[in-house]
Protein backbone atom coordinates (compact mmCIF):
# COMPACT_ATOMS: atom_id res chain seq x y z
CA UNK A 1 0.00 0.00 0.00
CA UNK A 2 2.99 2.61 0.38
CA UNK A 3 4.57 1.81 -2.49
CA UNK A 4 1.74 2.25 -4.49
CA UNK A 5 1.51 5.37 -2.30
CA UNK A 6 4.47 6.98 -3.12
CA UNK A 7 4.64 6.10 -6.54
CA UNK A 8 1.17 7.89 -7.02
CA UNK A 9 2.90 11.25 -5.36
CA UNK A 10 6.03 11.15 -7.15
CA UNK A 11 4.16 11.09 -10.53
CA UNK A 12 1.90 13.95 -9.70
CA UNK A 13 5.07 15.86 -7.91
CA UNK A 14 6.70 15.12 -11.30
CA UNK A 15 3.59 16.23 -13.59
CA UNK A 16 4.34 19.65 -11.99
CA UNK A 17 8.37 19.74 -12.63
CA UNK A 18 8.70 19.09 -8.67
CA UNK A 19 10.64 16.84 -6.99
CA UNK A 20 9.46 15.02 -3.35
CA UNK A 21 11.56 14.08 0.07
CA UNK A 22 9.27 11.84 1.89
CA UNK A 23 9.19 11.03 5.40
CA UNK A 24 7.53 8.73 7.85
CA UNK A 25 6.63 8.02 11.18
CA UNK A 26 7.00 5.39 13.28
CA UNK A 27 7.34 4.37 17.11
CA UNK A 28 10.25 2.00 18.18
CA UNK A 29 9.95 -0.70 19.89
CA UNK A 30 13.40 -2.62 19.39
CA UNK A 31 15.72 -5.01 21.45
CA UNK A 32 18.48 -7.55 21.05
CA UNK A 33 16.27 -10.32 20.30
CA UNK A 34 12.74 -10.14 18.69
CA UNK A 35 11.27 -11.78 21.80
CA UNK A 36 12.40 -9.09 23.90
CA UNK A 37 11.11 -6.77 21.75
CA UNK A 38 7.56 -8.19 21.20
CA UNK A 39 7.58 -8.70 24.57
CA UNK A 40 7.34 -5.42 25.33
CA UNK A 41 4.67 -4.33 22.86
CA UNK A 42 2.80 -7.53 24.44
CA UNK A 43 3.06 -5.79 27.89
CA UNK A 44 1.84 -2.47 26.31
CA UNK A 45 -1.30 -4.09 24.73
CA UNK A 46 -2.09 -6.24 27.99
CA UNK A 47 -1.93 -3.05 30.26
CA UNK A 48 -5.06 -1.07 27.86
CA UNK A 49 -8.15 -2.09 29.22
CA UNK A 50 -10.51 -3.27 26.67
CA UNK A 51 -12.65 -0.54 27.72
CA UNK A 52 -10.16 2.34 26.95
CA UNK A 53 -9.52 0.62 23.55
CA UNK A 54 -13.77 0.76 22.60
CA UNK A 55 -13.71 4.03 24.06
CA UNK A 56 -10.65 5.57 21.77
CA UNK A 57 -11.86 3.83 18.71
CA UNK A 58 -15.45 5.08 18.73
CA UNK A 59 -13.68 8.74 19.39
CA UNK A 60 -11.27 7.69 16.29
CA UNK A 61 -14.40 6.44 13.97
CA UNK A 62 -16.17 9.69 14.40
CA UNK A 63 -13.20 11.96 13.89
CA UNK A 64 -13.10 14.25 10.59
CA UNK A 65 -9.19 13.26 10.25
CA UNK A 66 -8.86 11.64 7.18
CA UNK A 67 -5.36 9.81 8.23
CA UNK A 68 -6.92 8.73 11.79
CA UNK A 69 -9.94 7.25 10.32
CA UNK A 70 -7.61 4.79 8.46
CA UNK A 71 -4.83 4.55 10.85
CA UNK A 72 -8.40 2.97 13.18
CA UNK A 73 -9.02 1.10 10.12
CA UNK A 74 -5.82 -0.47 9.58
CA UNK A 75 -6.71 -2.99 12.98
CA UNK A 76 -10.46 -2.19 13.84
CA UNK A 77 -9.94 -2.07 17.74
CA UNK A 78 -8.48 -5.82 17.65
CA UNK A 79 -5.80 -7.22 19.56
CA UNK A 80 -5.60 -10.02 16.72
CA UNK A 81 -4.89 -7.80 13.57
CA UNK A 82 -2.24 -5.73 14.78
CA UNK A 83 0.77 -7.33 12.82
CA UNK A 84 0.17 -5.47 9.20
CA UNK A 85 3.58 -6.44 7.72
CA UNK A 86 6.76 -7.83 8.92
CA UNK A 87 8.02 -5.83 12.08
CA UNK A 88 5.00 -3.21 11.78
CA UNK A 89 2.77 -3.02 14.80
CA UNK A 90 -0.39 -1.39 15.04
CA UNK A 91 -0.66 -1.75 19.02
CA UNK A 92 0.03 1.58 19.59
CA UNK A 93 -3.05 2.79 17.67
CA UNK A 94 -5.06 1.19 19.79
CA UNK A 95 -6.01 3.86 22.21
CA UNK A 96 -3.23 6.31 21.00
CA UNK A 97 -4.82 9.68 17.97
CA UNK A 98 -1.90 10.24 15.49
CA UNK A 99 0.59 7.92 14.60
CA UNK A 100 -0.33 4.52 15.78
CA UNK A 101 2.34 1.93 14.13
CA UNK A 102 5.54 0.81 15.12
CA UNK A 103 8.72 -1.24 13.98
CA UNK A 104 9.24 -3.98 16.77
CA UNK A 105 12.24 -6.46 16.41
CA UNK A 106 15.24 -7.01 17.23
CA UNK A 107 17.93 -4.24 16.27
CA UNK A 108 18.73 -6.35 12.86
CA UNK A 109 14.93 -6.43 11.54
CA UNK A 110 14.42 -3.04 12.95
CA UNK A 111 17.25 -2.06 10.65
CA UNK A 112 16.15 -3.86 7.54
CA UNK A 113 12.90 -3.24 8.09
CA UNK A 114 13.92 0.86 7.94
CA UNK A 115 16.06 0.00 4.73
CA UNK A 116 12.87 -1.57 3.26
CA UNK A 117 11.00 1.82 3.42
CA UNK A 118 13.95 3.70 2.27
CA UNK A 119 14.14 1.80 -0.69
CA UNK A 120 10.20 2.66 -1.30
CA UNK A 121 11.38 6.36 -1.33
CA UNK A 122 11.61 7.49 2.40
CA UNK A 123 14.21 9.66 3.28
CA UNK A 124 13.27 11.06 6.41
CA UNK A 125 12.22 9.28 9.75
CA UNK A 126 10.64 10.69 12.78
CA UNK A 127 10.63 8.24 15.48
CA UNK A 128 9.63 7.78 19.25
CA UNK A 129 9.05 5.41 22.01
CA UNK A 130 7.46 4.43 25.42
CA UNK A 131 9.00 5.26 27.44
CA UNK A 132 10.74 7.90 24.90
CA UNK A 133 14.10 8.12 26.56
CA UNK A 134 14.37 4.48 27.08
CA UNK A 135 13.23 3.63 23.58
CA UNK A 136 15.44 6.38 22.28
CA UNK A 137 18.68 4.48 24.28
CA UNK A 138 17.80 1.17 22.75
CA UNK A 139 16.95 2.47 18.98
CA UNK A 140 20.53 4.11 19.55
CA UNK A 141 22.73 1.59 20.88
CA UNK A 142 21.19 -1.11 18.67
CA UNK A 143 20.14 0.13 15.40
CA UNK A 144 21.90 2.92 14.59
CA UNK A 145 25.90 1.41 14.82
CA UNK A 146 23.83 -0.95 12.27
CA UNK A 147 22.63 1.62 9.95
CA UNK A 148 25.92 3.25 10.46
CA UNK A 149 28.18 0.73 9.26
CA UNK A 150 25.70 0.21 6.53
CA UNK A 151 26.70 3.48 5.26
CA UNK A 152 23.52 5.14 5.67
CA UNK A 153 24.37 7.20 9.06
CA UNK A 154 27.63 9.70 8.99
CA UNK A 155 30.18 8.02 11.09
CA UNK A 156 30.66 9.33 14.20
CA UNK A 157 33.66 11.32 13.85
CA UNK A 158 32.63 12.68 10.70
CA UNK A 159 32.18 16.01 9.60
CA UNK A 160 28.90 17.59 11.19
CA UNK A 161 25.81 15.93 9.28
CA UNK A 162 22.15 15.65 10.11
CA UNK A 163 21.94 12.81 12.91
CA UNK A 164 19.75 10.66 10.82
CA UNK A 165 18.97 10.90 7.23
CA UNK A 166 19.57 8.30 5.43
CA UNK A 167 22.03 8.07 2.23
Amino acid sequence: MVAERVERMRTLAAAKGRQLTLGVRFHVITRPTAAEAWSVANALVDAMHPDDIAAAQLDFAATKSVGQRRMAELHGGDRDHLLLHPNVWAGVGLVRGGVGTALVGSYDEVAERMLEYHGLGFDEFILSGYPHLEEAYWFGEGVMPILRGLGHLPPLDGPSAPVFSFR
